[in-house]
């Protein structure tokens, strides 16, 4: 021990030393202790250095303080040294520091009073918490309540909450949270909203039990123990309140700064309701009761809101609103009574004015006479043996009795309201276990201390004793299962001043005795406790200085009560006269039911409540209120004793959680921490005590595995063996000399307090000695690096020098050479400028005289040439004049032909015209079309005259032409003559030409003088060029410039417009997404409710049949009836849920059973009005059907005659087309040889003939056809019509008139028949005309084009022209490509109308050639035809053929479609369908029956097989819908039947990737878009519940895999736990690691693709799985402060690289799982970064984006250091994080919703199977499906 002690207190040892302020304060040692000092050598923090004395008797030496890496644990008992300061210090760190309210001490949860509101409670902590270990997750109310609810599932036995703490400390707020955890996890919100009016209780309590005190603005001032009740499947069903020690004294007194209960200042802040106008209220000033604390409002408090909280609660608890009006009547009675202001008559009595205001409006809300309340307020009736007497009572007196009955009113509405709660709480389910919430006052302490608190302090001394004995009976069972030695522990017991206080004799006793004295008084009670406790009780002292007072020695504080006030407030008196007269109201029955027996009271619903059935467990029986006689005589006291007897047997009933209530300041500050108070509350709550009482023992338990991983660096290689036990005894005995501090269990290492310090201490210096080694090795490896470095640098630099000498030389080498060279080419350049020189001028000479010599040959071959110009000329002159002859003569040669031939066509146009007179009779309209044809005939001959005469006129100018060039010609003959004349002037020419040769000299010299001149301007204008260039050059530049800039800002602006687009594209995919999420989670909600629906009407089958007796099924019936499935119509469903509702038993919740009653009624009544609607249609369609045969049978006649008629005619047809079919057959068999069949051969002709023949005979046939319909849709028209006023031709006058004549039925059917004729005359008239107007309007359209292209053309040509040559070609060049571009493009277009005519063209050939071989090949077999008797036997076809032609369709009957849905759906296997057969196989063999329901247009057939499927699959995803493989099946063919139902629906969008077989597949009779979405929203269904399928299986793997577990081993080290040991990180047999989740994920991949499921599909699945990953992972991590570590970051960072690996190997890098990771992957970023400074802060920030604010302070807070060297995050910057992120918009949740499910899409992918090759294996027995 002295060794450890001098290890320990060495110099830099941290200590507490205590202070007045602030408790405990820090200190360092400045020099080693030795065992001889007298004193200790301290520093302060803040650097005062200071001298310790010791106490020279005990030498006890100051607390150490806890390494830092253990400080801000979440278990005060995982701390090394056990003691009051390292407590406080660890509950200020977490609170201050952390922001962390909750905190473990043992079984205790210590909850510290924030006094602001934190984001850690919503839905998303409470499922987070939901299903988790108790020590797994950070300290939490839900925590508790998660342990105690498993505890009871677990153990089948009851639980407690017991809640505890001052006034102040959120007790209330505590247990409500309790609650609403048990309503949000085990609750079920159909089943009668029970959890509902659990939580609804909370506000009613509230509002007349809480009131604002100096401590709390919601204080409770009553105890109250709620009982929640839990059914045999552990939900909610009810509940039950016990309330103890109402605050009465409240309601007529409340000191400064407080208030009276909330109800008054609610109803006050409403008193201008209507409903509230005849209660007389005003403000909360105005009355006595309400205005005495000077503060009737609370900051950030709305009254009238929190009254309508309240009435919602009363409502939604079963108070109806004529009980709510009563009990607020009640309460405004309260108020005004405390207004009535009584007077002194004398010294002895006293009066109230007459028609005092208030007291009149007391007595008319609660219905009594004014007069008998006046009386008794003021006087009061004693009684004596013998006779009875009324006495007047003075002012204060009657005052005193006012604020009593005020008291005991207030007081029995509270019981009222409480018992009608527990009677709205209460359900006929039978209760199979209950958990507990108390919700119960502190310990208290004032300066002056009454009765109240005496109460108060004698429960808390109960509760502290059954804390005491839990907490030593935890202890002892934890010693007794680790087989250590057991050793009694001295622990504070309390019983003695129990005793003191309840035991015979006792305070109580004596009290209770007091109050029966006639004469009683507190005086003497005072006297008689000093008399029987002064000397024989130690606890009990008399103060020095007061007779009437005492003091008790209570666990945690000496507390002086005055006995003033203890018999008065013991007796609780209340004028009984008063009473009567409240009683004897007649108006007021709620007023006369508050103090009437329990029995005789109403519900507030106005219902008897139910006696049987039901058992109440725990419930208080109210013994005190048999009679109100008896109520009085039982004092306060003695009820309250019993009332806590109770409770405390309850509590021993059940197992205790305790939550303890820590009130941080008297200011109500938010996150400050006083430690004055905080000390005093740790010290009465008996956290202290449990603190203790785990140091004396052993408080440090660490398992052999933990143990050895976290010092296996104190271990050497040798110390280890494969015995993990046995090396840790070895190593322990070498470290730890006294075998006292520590003991060996059979699983776990109990240390001493202290040890687990100095083993820290130990591993400390082995890591910091390590560290030095490694840094030596380190620095070493620098140095040397360092050296290498400048030695490579001095080799270099020799290098590059000895280089530059090396050049210098090879430089001057160099330029010596060169100088050679240049002299060398100077001495050649000068000499080749000579020889040039010379070279020039014998070539000047040559070329004078070479010119010379070219000149007269020159001037020789330009005569020749000239004269045989001038004979071309000639020449073609004469050719010209020859071939205008010849044309002339043509032309005239064809206008003689062609008007010989149009005399021929006009002949034969006159008698075509003379042939048209016939259509003259049918109508007259004809002739003027004629005539204005006639007239077009004549204008035309017309113009042909015109013609003609220019055409003779154009031939006598041909003629004065020709004439007029013969005279040209002969002039130009003589010309001829003239020019061989004038030859001989050449002499004279060439003189000439010599003066002009002379002349030219002369020009020449003007010319070299004009040259000269130019060659000055020439130079000028290059200057000036030159400038202009250089101004164009900057011009240019200016140019460029202006064009980049405007380039930049175009760039810009293109960015710019395209981040927006972005943006807002983002934005509506982000909006799309929404609300495709928003309509799945619809569906999914609406899913829900229809599973609900069938398990709600499943149950009340169930119900019904095990009511009936006789109709009992055992559970094998039950089963097998499950697996059969047969189909009820809606209809059939209703009447079987009327007939179950009328069937339900009285076992079923009420009011559930009332809703389906009123339910089935209303089906039932809409099943009878639509069943009366459907009998009155059928009867007026049978009647309206009589009518109409009558009328038609008439007009049938003349119909079925010429329908006969047709029948033969078409007989006929048939017959010929047989014999058409006989003789092509007659020919194939003929002609059977090799080329038969080719084209050209008889056959093939004989078959075209027949094609062609059956195209026209079936164009005459549809033409018939047409007008067959067009006559049987008049005659309809005209028989349904014939009430109407006039038809289409004649007025109704005159068919009314036809139809009165004699033969009345062959008139009518002679006028029918004309006027059918003149209808079908008129429609083929207006058809010749629509086709005349049409080819017109197309005429002039065409001709308009013309026009614009004529127009057109002359602009362009007037634009040419104006253009240069080389433009102009260019522009026509354009212009003919444009031309040309647009006429390919109509052609394209065309072609493609074209395309698709021909295809729907051949499809409709294909079907009819079918139909016709069909047809005839039937009727072949049957019979054959005329020609074909005996003399043409039919010889077999010996045509090759393949096998039977499939159209990829599956035939089945119609009761053949259970047994279909039956095999394929319910009773199909995924795991053999999947691994033997193609995928999606049900979902092809589903579509191929479908499109044979279409082929025969069947759409009853399609209907009822969509359905069924649909229904079908439901069904079996209900069955097993925990089975992933079955949903994964189901999801991958529900996905490929959509995909076929989009593939052959016949939409272009859908046809583009199909084969043209699989066009020829397509749906052709129906249109089934709306069932695609039906089947949509079926498979968005299965998706969602494949998730969840998926979820529920990776769920408990994802936290142990991704952060218990120590995927790279060593790296992080495992710190001291406390009692709430966590799961271990090191992995055992059953323990999940990453290896498990990759081996899952790629289980669920393999699967998916074996069932066929899309590709993009997969990709959706595994995004989500991946998203939940990360959220789960992300949540545990905010929620565990153990986890928050550099080396659990760089755990997490490895697994998620892991996982990464794992999508790259799938190929699914691209799905978008990635991103989904990247908040979880910015918090394990977050954790290892540095965290100091302002750029280290700058850095998280921009680093963190995925995260929100509060998760990244939330990280930044829990971060915990797992060794000494690593440094906590200090305040500062986390407050530099949170002002950087103010700006930041985003949501304040604190985690992320694991829920969550990404919208889902199905992509349209299409099948390249083909339906024809699908073969249908046995093992489906599918074998009544027949392939069509």
């Amino acid at each position: 021990m002295n060794r450890e002690l001098e290890y320990m207190f060495v110099q830099s040892a941290r200590v507490w030393i205590p202070d007045a302020e602030e408790v405990w304060k820090s200190a360092e040692l400045t020099k080693d202790y030795k065992n001889d000092d007298a004193s200790l050598q301290l520093m302060l923090e803040d650097g005062t250095t200071i001298d310790h004395k010791l106490d020279p008797k005990t030498k006890n030496l100051p607390y150490l303080r806890n390494p830092d890496i253990l400080v801000g644990e979440n278990d005060l008992t995982a701390l090394s040294y056990l003691h009051e300061p390292a407590v406080l210090h660890n509950l200020k760190v977490r609170f201050i520091d952390s922001k962390l309210i909750y905190t473990y001490c043992g079984i205790v949860l210590v909850a510290i009073n924030p006094y602001e509101t934190l984001p850690i409670y919503g839905t998303d902590i409470i499922n987070a918490y939901s299903g988790q270990n108790m020590g797994d997750m950070d300290p939490h109310i839900f925590a508790v309540a998660e342990e105690a609810y498993k505890q009871m599932a677990r153990d089948e036995r009851n639980q407690s909450i017991i809640v505890s703490g001052e006034s102040g400390a959120g007790k209330t707020v505590s247990a409500k949270y309790a609650m609403r955890y048990f309503a949000t996890v085990s609750g079920s919100a159909s089943e009668a909203n029970v959890e509902e009016k659990v939580l609804a209780s909370n506000p009613i309590m509230e509002a007349i039990g809480n009131a604002k005190t100096t401590r709390n603005d919601n204080s409770s001032r009553f105890g109250k123990y709620i009982e929640i009740g839990f059914d045999n499947r552990y939900r909610i069903i009810g509940a039950n309140m016990r309330t103890y020690l109402l605050e009465k004294s409240r309601v007529v007194f409340q000191a400064d700064e407080e208030r009276n209960y909330h109800i008054f200042y609610q109803l006050c802040a409403s008193a201008n309701q209507p409903e509230f106008k005849n209660l007389r209220l005003s403000t909360a000033n105005d009355f006595l009761y309400t205005r005495q604390g000077r503060s009737p409002v609370i900051e950030g408090v709305d009254d009238a809101k929190e009254l309508r909280t309240t009435r919602h609660a009363f409502t939604l608890l079963g108070i109806n609103e004529s009980y709510q009006i009563g009990l607020f009547q009640v309460l405004a009675a309260i108020l005004h009574l405390g207004n009535v202001e009584i007077k002194d008559r004398d010294s002895d009595s006293s009066l109230i004015a007459p028609k005092n205001r208030h007291l009149t409006a007391f007595c008319e809300l609660v219905g009594v006479t004014y007069q008998d309340m006046s009386q008794w307020l003021c006087h009061r009736k004693l009684k004596t043996a013998t006779e009875t007497y009324i006495k007047p009572l003075p002012r204060l007196q009657a005052t005193n009795a006012r604020d009593a009955l005020s008291k005991h009113i207030y007081a029995k509405l509270f019981n009222w309201i409480v018992e009608h709660v527990n009677k709205a709480l209460v359900t006929n389910v039978k209760q199979h276990s209950f958990i507990g919430v108390l919700d119960i006052y502190g310990f208290e302490t004032f300066e002056i201390n009454s009765f109240e608190q005496f109460c108060i302090n004698y429960a808390n001394e109960k509760l502290q004793q059954q804390f005491n004995m839990h907490v030593f009976k935890l202890e002892q069972e934890e010693y007794m299962k680790e087989q250590i030695p057991w050793t009694l522990i001295d622990f504070y017991d309390n019983q003695p001043c129990i005793n003191l206080i309840e035991a015979k004799m006792g305070i109580l006793d004596l009290l209770d005795e007091e109050c029966k004295m006639p004469k009683g008084s507190d005086d003497s009670w005072a006297q008689k406790l000093y008399n029987t406790h002064l000397k024989t009780c130690s606890l009990f002292e008399k103060p020095r200085m007061s007779n009437r007072a005492f003091i008790i020695q209570h666990f945690a504080d000496k507390v002086e009560y005055q006995c003033e006030g203890f018999l008065e407030k013991n007796k609780d008196t209340v004028n009984e006269e008063q009473i009567h007269v409240l009683k004897a109201s007649k108006k007021f029955d709620l007023l006369v039911e508050l103090f009437q027996d329990e029995e005789k009271a109403t519900t507030p619903t106005g219902q008897v409540p139910g006696t049987g059935g039901r058992t109440r467990l725990s419930i208080k029986p109210d013994k005190g209120r048999d009679t109100s006689s008896k109520e009085h005589k039982k004092t306060v006291g003695c009820q309250f004793r019993n009332s806590l007897q109770m409770l405390m047997e309850t509590l021993n009933a059940t197992t205790p959680h305790y939550v303890r209530c820590i009130k941080p300041n008297d200011f109500k500050l938010a996150f400050s921490f006083d430690p004055k108070r905080a000390v005093q509350q740790l010290r009465a709550c008996g956290v202290l005590e449990t603190i203790r009482i785990s140091a004396a023992g052993f408080p440090s338990r660490w398992t052999y595995q933990e143990f050895f991983s976290r010092y296996r660096v104190l271990m050497k290689q040798k110390d280890v063996l494969p015995d993990k036990k046995l090396t840790c005894k070895n190593v322990l005995e070498k470290l730890v000399q006294d075998q006292d501090k520590y003991q060996f269990g059979k699983t776990k290492i109990f240390f001493r307090a202290g040890q687990v310090a100095y083993l820290e201490k130990l591993r400390a210096d082995k890591l910091r000695a390590a560290c030095i080694r490694i840094q030596k090795t380190i620095r070493c490896w620098l140095a040397r690096k360092k050296y290498l470095r400048q030695r490579s640098a001095a080799i270099t630099i020799q290098r590059f020098t000895r280089g530059y000498q090396a050049r210098c030389l090879a430089k001057f080498m160099r330029r010596t050479q060169a100088a050679t060279v240049i002299q060398k080419y100077q001495r050649m350049c000068v000499e080749r400028k000579r020889y040039r020189q010379k070279q020039a001028a014998a070539l000047a000479m040559q070329t004078i005289l070479r010119a010379y010599m070219a000149r007269q040959k020159y001037q020789a071959l330009l005569r020749e040439h000239k004269a045989v110009i001038i004979q071309k000329h000639v020449r073609g002159w004469l050719a010209r004049c020859w071939y205008k002859r010849c044309l002339e003569a043509i032309v005239y040669l064809q206008c003689c032909i062609r008007r010989m031939r149009a005399k021929r066509e006009l002949k034969k146009l006159k008698i075509e015209a003379r042939s048209v007179e016939h259509f003259k009779k049918l109508n007259k309209g004809m002739e003027n079309k004629i005539m204005q044809l006639q007239r077009k005939i004549d204008e035309q001959n017309k113009d042909n005259r015109v013609v003609n005469e220019r055409l003779v006129s154009l031939e006598s100018s041909y003629a004065s032409e020709s004439e007029r060039m013969r005279g040209e010609l002969g002039r130009l003959r003589g010309v001829e003559e003239d020019a061989k004349n004038k030859t001989n002037q050449v002499s004279s020419l060439l003189e000439e030409l010599e003066k002009l040769r002379k002349e030219l000299s002369v020009t020449q010299q003007e010319k070299k003088t004009i040259e000269d001149w130019a060659q000055k301007y020439r130079d000028e204008m290059e200057k000036m060029v030159s400038e202009l260039k250089d101004q164009n050059g900057l011009l240019k530049k200016e140019k460029d410039d202006l064009n980049r800039m405007i380039q930049e800002q175009s760039q810009q602006m293109t960015e710019k417009m395209t981040r927006a687009i972005a943006q807002e594209t983002q934005q509506l995919e982000t909006d799309l997404n929404e609300e495709r999420s928003r309509y799945q989670n619809l569906l999914t909600e609406h899913l829900r409710l229809e599973e609900k629906y069938d398990d709600l009407k499943e149950e009340l089958a169930h119900s019904t049949n095990v009511s009936k007796p006789g109709h009992r099924r055992t559970d094998s019936t039950h089963s097998s009836n499950e697996s059969e499935y047969t189909y009820n119509s809606e209809y059939a469903e209703l009447e079987d849920g009327s007939r179950v509702g009328e069937d339900v038993t009285r076992g079923m919740d009420t009011s559930l059973t009332l809703k389906l009653q009123k339910r089935v009624t209303e089906l039932e009544q809409e099943k009878q009005s639509l069943r009366n609607e459907l009998e009155n249609r059928e009867e007026q369609f049978q009647r309206a059907r009589a009518r109409d045969d009558a009328q038609f049978r008439k007009a049938r006649g003349a119909e079925l005659e010429y329908e006969s008629l047709k029948r033969q005619e078409l007989e006929s047809e048939n017959k010929k087309l047989r014999h058409d079919l006989a003789e092509m057959r007659q020919s194939l068999l003929g002609g059977a040889a090799a080329g038969a069949g080719a084209p050209g051969s008889p056959a093939y002709k004989v078959l075209l003939d027949q094609l062609n023949a059956s195209c026209e005979e079936l164009e005459v046939r549809k033409e018939e056809v047409l007008i067959l319909r067009s006559q049987l849709v008049s005659q309809k028209e005209a028989l349904h019509h014939k009430d109407e006023k006039e038809t289409m031709t004649e007025p109704s006058v005159f068919a009314q008139d036809v139809n009165k004549l004699k033969d009345a039925d062959e008139l009518k059917q002679a006028y029918v028949g004309l006027k059918d004729t003149n209808r079908l005359l008129e429609q083929q008239l207006q058809a010749q005309r629509r086709t005349y107007d049409s080819e017109v309007e197309s005429l002039r359209g065409e001709l308009q084009n013309v026009k614009e292209e004529n127009n057109r053309q002359q602009q362009l040509l007037a634009q040419n022209l104006q253009l240069p040559p080389e433009a102009r070609i260019e522009a026509s060049l354009q212009h003919e490509i444009t031309r040309l571009t647009n006429e390919n493009l109509d052609l394209m277009e065309q072609l493609e109308k074209q395309d698709r005519t021909i295809r729907k063209l051949k499809k409709q050939l294909k079907v009819y050639s079918k139909r016709i071989g069909e047809m005839g090949a039937g009727q072949a077999e049957g019979q054959t035809s005329p020609g074909q008797m005996v003399e043409e036997p039919i010889h077999p076809v010996n045509i090759p053929r393949r096998e039977k032609d499939f159209q990829g369709m599956l035939e089945y009957k119609k009761e053949d479609e259970m047994k279909l849905v039956k095999n394929l759906i319910l009773e199909l296997k995924p795991r053999g369908v999947a691994v033997n057969l193609i995928p999606g196989l049900p979902a092809y063999i589903l579509f191929m029956c479908l499109r044979h329901a279409d082929y025969v247009n069947d759409d009853q057939k399609v209907r009822t097989l969509l359905t069924s499927t649909i229904n079908s699959i439901k069904k079996i995803l209900k069955k097993r819908g925990d089975d992933f493989e079955t949903v994964s099946f189901w999801l991958a063919n529900t996905c490929r039947f959509l995909h076929c139902l989009k593939q052959y629906s016949g939409d272009e969008g859908f046809m583009k990737h199909n084969t043209s077989r699989q066009n020829e597949h397509c749906l052709s009779n129906f249109d089934l878009a709306e069932y695609r979405q039906v089947i949509s929203d079926l498979a968005i269904q299965i998706y969602q519940q494949l998730v969840k399928c998926m979820e529920n299986i990776l769920q408990p793997m994802i936290v142990s895999g991704m952060l218990e577990h120590e995927t790279i081993q060593g790296v992080s080290g495992v710190k001291p736990t406390g009692l709430r040991k966590r799961t271990s990180s090191i992995a055992d047999e059953g323990t999940y690691t990453l290896d498990s989740i990759l081996r899952q994920l790629s289980a669920f991949h393999s699967t998916m693709c074996q069932h066929g499921t899309d590709p993009e599909l997969i990709k959706q699945v595994v995004k989500q799985l991946f998203y939940i990953i990360g959220a789960v992972t992300l949540n545990n991590l905010l929620l565990r402060k153990d986890m928050c570590s550099w080396s659990k970051g760089m755990q997490i960072r490895y697994n998620v690289s892991q996982l990464e690996e794992w999508l790259r190997d799938k190929g699914l890098m691209n799905c978008g799982a990635k991103e989904t990771l990247e908040p979880l992957i910015q918090a394990a970023q977050l954790l290892q970064v540095k965290k100091k400074n302002e750029e280290d802060a700058e850095a998280i920030c921009s680093m963190c984006h995925a995260l929100t604010t509060a998760q990244i302070v939330k990280v930044l807070n829990l971060y915990t250091p797992v060794n000494e060297f690593e440094e906590r995050v200090s305040v500062a910057f986390i407050r530099t994080i949170q002002t950087r992120l103010r700006d930041r918009s985003e949501s304040p949740q604190l985690l992320m919703d694991t829920k969550m499910i990404y919208p889902v899409t199905f992509p349209f992918s299409p099948s390249s199977l083909a339906l024809e090759t699908i073969q249908i294996p046995t093992s489906l027995n599918l074998s009544f499906l027949t392939r069509v």
